[in-house]
């Protein structure tokens, strides 16, 4: 059974930086391209970053250079680093594995990052 998790939110204060984990567990991290999604109150759903098992990670142009998407297929685990946040970055950010040879996705349920002073 396909299973992520993520860890890592928090209040920081703008200009901060966090690092989210999405544990992944049920399935081969390299058989999935990977991505980070959040929504805020009243917002839908946005991509923040996704990135191929091989290959460079893709960002919303928000986030561009400012946030790192990066995977360790042997820990099968997730990361993004966030860095220089704003207030605008409040939001639940949610982990997210997409098959290619399925066309499914799956979520987890999300870790709350909260940027304010």
């Amino acid at each position: 059974q396909v299973q992520l998790v993520e860890s890592g939110g928090g209040l920081v204060q703008p200009g901060g930086s966090l690092r989210l984990s999405c544990a992944a567990s049920g399935f081969i991290l390299s058989s999935a391209v990977m991505g980070w999604y959040r929504q805020a109150p009243g917002k839908q759903r946005e991509l923040v970053a996704t990135m191929p098992s091989s290959g460079r990670g893709i960002y919303a142009d928000s986030v561009e250079g400012r946030f790192t998407i990066s995977r360790d297929n042997a820990k099968n685990t997730v990361y993004l680093q966030m860095n220089s946040l704003k207030p605008e970055d409040t939001a639940v950010y949610y982990c997210n594995a997409f098959f290619p040879s399925t066309q499914f996705d799956n979520w987890g349920r999300g870790t709350q990052v909260t940027v304010s002073s």
